[in-house]
């Protein structure tokens, strides 16, 4: 296993104002976040990173889990000169930020954990699709993907966004996709959740049939001081389907000041 390397987006807004981190979901890339970064860039300085392999990062051929993935937005952070961040991650973005939390509790201040859960399907399932993608691309999942991503508007609601979204999919590199899905295979924090102390809010969306609302409930009955929060409209890429709902739910949880 190695820390992987990753692309931060340049940072944006006040350069006085908290930083916050924006994690991706498999197979997009910072695309998802880009309607919500300028709704959240008026309160808060704002980058986003992309995944081995997706969008600007490099590919990889060496396995990583998410424990490492952790680490690597871990050191991205301290590149940039933080010692202390908010963080919001959508589905395997998700899960990076509760194994921050659980892997760095200092440096993150307070985390929205967005279509995700302490657990992701099963290990087989991943490694079904991992198998898939070495055998035909990424470009196999592009009807499965759309079914599990979006709500039944989205598509038609924001056509230019989702198919940009489809598009980075098929763009994505096969192997580091393969990886992904195989540090998803092992990941399970269902235990440590109670080891988690930064606020975290578990966001789910009415359509999302991969992180429903259960997921989200786990965490935040798991966790020492968690909230849920539900995106309507959306399903497994709220960022990208309800941009003002979700930019709305997350400066109201990241603004949020302490009792």
């Amino acid at each position: 296993m190695t820390v992987p390397e990753l692309a931060f987006t340049p940072v944006v807004g006040p350069g006085d104002a908290p930083l916050v981190v924006l994690g991706p979901s498999l197979g997009t890339s910072t695309i998802l976040w880009e309607d919500v970064i300028p709704l959240l860039s008026g309160r808060l300085r704002v980058t986003a990173w992309d995944l081995p392999g997706h969008g600007a990062s490099p590919g990889t051929v060496e396995p990583f889990s998410v424990q490492e993935l952790a680490d690597a937005v871990a050191g991205g952070v301290r590149d940039l000169g933080e010692t202390s961040v908010l963080y919001a991650g959508v589905s395997l973005g998700g899960a990076t930020g509760l194994m921050l939390a659980l892997r760095h509790p200092s440096l993150v201040e307070r985390a929205a954990i967005v279509a995700s859960g302490a657990k992701l399907g099963e290990p087989l399932g991943w490694f079904e699709r991992a198998n898939q993608v070495r055998a035909q691309s990424t470009s196999s999942l592009i009807i499965s993907s759309a079914e599990r991503w979006f709500a039944p508007d989205s598509v038609a609601n924001r056509p230019e966004l989702s198919g940009r979204l489809l598009h980075a999919l098929q763009d994505a590199d096969d192997e580091s996709y393969v990886l992904c899905c195989g540090a998803l295979a092992a990941y399970d924090v269902r235990d440590e959740l109670s080891d988690i102390a930064p606020p975290i809010d578990a966001v789910w969306g009415e359509f999302d049939k991969v992180a429903p609302e259960e997921k989200a409930v786990e965490i935040a009955d798991g966790v020492q001081r968690g909230s849920v929060t539900r995106i309507a409209g959306a399903a497994h890429l709220p960022p990208a389907e309800q941009p003002e709902a979700v930019a709305s739910a997350l400066l109201a949880f990241l603004t949020k000041e302490e009792a």
